[in-house]
């Protein structure tokens, strides 16, 4: 991830721009940073909360998806319902 500005990105998401949210999101997914992406998702970023709730799907995580699904996230909905099935 060479000559990308995270700094940079994250004060601009702090100010309230979505691009630089979603683009952050985005590269915290790459790089598995689930905390990165808690801290957006507190902040209210939708693309966060659908790349972490892909992450815990890859990994099998029925507990963080029902988190996510309880709080009205439809990407962990979806796969938590993928996993449900794929269990029967």
């Amino acid at each position: 991830m060479t000559g990308i500005d995270l700094p940079g990105l994250r004060r601009l998401a702090d100010e309230g721009n979505e691009e630089a949210a979603d683009r952050l999101a985005e590269l915290a997914a790459a790089r598995g940073d689930v905390d990165e992406l808690k801290h957006l998702i507190d902040a209210g970023n939708e693309t966060a909360g659908d790349r972490l709730a892909e992450l815990a799907a890859a990994r099998g995580d029925v507990d963080a998806l029902s988190s996510l699904a309880d709080e009205g996230n439809e990407v962990a909905v979806s796969r938590l319902s993928g996993l449900i099935q794929d269990t029967e």
